[in-house]
């Protein structure tokens, strides 16, 4: 029979699998913008906002911050690689005024991440109170960002048509929030319950208006730019708030 820390493990590596796609989902987005060598309307705001969340929980991973959590630091490092290049691509293709607004957003990030880890490191003296304290500024964020796909339910609604929400990252979404759900219920972790809990729900509703909507989706050619747009937002928003949840996997 299999013992908890099996169990949770094995749900952990599932996670890890999914959270990969999920990192990796927005590819065709900056390979249209290489191929036009610009990002029209393409916003960075969820790769700057995944970098924020996948730094948080770097510092969380930390052996002076949480013990034995390697793989918060792999996992949310290669994460935070993946949106730098990402965030580069986007910089180097960017006109002045972009490129001047998403530095100043990474200085500001990293501003706050030094200002998070000053306060950690001085205020707090046990791995407890210091775990619990990135750990929340961690769940607010991963809760933030949930609010994001709100914009593109309402369009499925009001347009009767899922172009604008592939199906895959809807069902990507929902089952990686499924399987932080089952790891955090078979060893209680609120941080992680809460967070994919959202992520469980969110995802559930999408699949549900697919069902509903996706036979009066007109059969025309798929505005690819727009699928691309959606893919970036959804995807993005929705892996940063689960990228960090194999944090105690390695526990």
């Amino acid at each position: 029979m299999v013992n908890a820390t099996v169990a949770r493990n094995i749900a952990g590596i599932c996670g890890n699998v999914i959270s990969l796609f999920l990192f990796l989902s927005p590819i065709p987005t900056f390979i249209t913008i290489y191929k036009k060598k610009k990002v029209e309307e393409y916003k960075a705001d969820p790769y700057l906002a995944t970098v924020l969340n996948c730094a948080l929980w770097v510092f969380y991973g930390l052996p002076m911050v949480q013990p034995d959590s390697l793989l918060v630091i792999t996992i949310n490092g290669t994460g935070l690689a993946i949106e730098l290049v990402y965030l580069a691509i986007f910089f180097f293709f960017s006109p002045t005024s972009r490129k001047v607004k998403v530095g100043l957003w990474l200085i500001g990030e990293m501003v706050f991440v030094g200002i998070v880890a000053t306060c950690t490191l001085l205020l707090f003296h046990t791995h407890n109170q210091r775990s619990s304290f990135v750990g929340i500024f961690c769940v607010i964020f991963v809760s933030l960002m949930y609010i994001a796909p709100l914009t593109i339910m309402s369009k499925v609604i009001k347009t009767k048509s899922v172009k604008y929400m592939p199906f895959s990252l809807s069902l990507a979404n929902f089952l990686n929030g499924v399987v932080w759900v089952i790891y955090a219920l078979i060893k209680f972790d609120l941080f992680i319950l809460i967070g994919n809990g959202l992520g469980t729900v969110s995802g559930a509703v999408q699949l549900i208006l697919y069902a509903c909507y996706y036979k009066t989706t007109p059969n025309d050619d798929e505005d690819e730019e727009d699928e691309e747009n959606l893919s970036k937002v959804n995807s993005q928003l929705q892996l940063s708030g689960n990228s960090g949840q194999a944090k105690r996997v390695s526990a």
